[in-house]
């Protein structure tokens, strides 16, 4: 008979971070240039995404890195994407974490963050299309930051990150009778293809890419219908003190930007579970995405 992994929430801290919807930006050569040699102009980062939510497809769709719904960084201080301010957004707020839009017209509006993209260093966060068409670039969205230290104390082999506990509890984690954490995802994905963010020193912000370019495993593991939001399962792959490469280990996360064609990117990873000795048991479940668990 399976149960639910007890946590430690009740020692957790709710802190406020803040951040601006910020505005897509460009570079004077306008294009990209994919892994296949072919320069590209298409929307990336940043600005509001109107059409493209969690849910939706993140590799169907024209597009390098397009990160769904809105897209917010702490211009406080000296405004750059590591200042103190951002780095604190970035480390605290987790994916699950309820929003608040507190300046402009959709004032008081309520949404959920959504995922981290490293080296742009924005958080992302989801909204009702309702509300998004009420949205402009520079409204403050603040952010009750909770997650960071969740722990399962009965299962010390599995390291927790980057999701608040509410979530953490709707995305049904039970343990087997083996004594293994079996965690829904939507998809496998094999540690082999992924690429920009491994290597990083910690998984307290940011994401790392899987890399699609290799059509033979994209339909081995059916990775052309990853959607935004979705739970993913990474194999032979450690997080607890950085993304590294180790045989027999699981790490789980969440689908947070889209596809890209530059080299070593692709859909990006955020992670909120790791077990470098394999206590994690992926189980497919369809169902597994942000959609459903946040929205019902």
């Amino acid at each position: 008979m399976s149960t639910s992994p007890r946590t430690n929430r009740d020692r957790l801290a709710i802190q406020s971070v803040i951040g601006e919807i910020t505005s897509p930006l460009g570079s004077p050569a306008a294009f990209r240039i994919g892994q296949d040699g072919v320069p590209r102009v298409t929307p990336a980062t940043g600005g509001i995404t109107y059409n493209f939510r969690i849910g939706d497809s993140a590799v169907d769709l024209v597009g390098d890195h397009i990160e769904p719904g809105v897209s917010i960084r702490n211009l406080e201080g000296d405004r750059s994407l590591t200042s103190p301010t951002n780095l604190a957004l970035n480390t605290l707020a987790c994916i699950g974490n309820r929003a608040r839009v507190v300046s402009g017209d959709a004032k008081g509006e309520t949404g959920y963050v959504t995922g981290l993209h490293g080296g742009i260093n924005h958080v992302l966060v989801d909204f009702p299309s309702v509300v998004l068409e009420q949205l402009v670039i520079g409204d403050r969205i603040q952010i009750k930051a909770c997650g960071m230290g969740l722990a399962l104390p009965d299962h010390p082999e599995v390291a927790v990150m980057n999701i608040d506990p509410d979530l953490f509890d709707r995305l049904g984690a039970h343990v087997a009778d083996d004594g293994l954490l079996e965690v829904p995802v939507t998809h496998r994905v094999p540690a082999k293809i992924m690429g920009s963010g491994i290597g990083h020193p910690h998984v307290a912000t940011g994401d790392y890419d899987i890399q699609l370019f290799d059509e033979r495993v994209v339909a081995e593991f059916g990775l052309a219908s990853l959607c935004f939001g979705d739970f993913v399962a990474i194999l032979d792959a450690a997080h607890e003190h950085g993304r590294i490469y180790y045989g027999g280990a699981v790490s789980i996360g969440v689908v947070v930007h889209s596809r890209s064609d530059v080299a070593g990117h692709g859909p990006g990873v955020t992670t909120v579970l790791s077990s470098r000795s394999g206590k994690i048991r992926p189980v497919i479940d369809p169902k597994a995405n942000l959609k459903r668990l946040l929205y019902g």
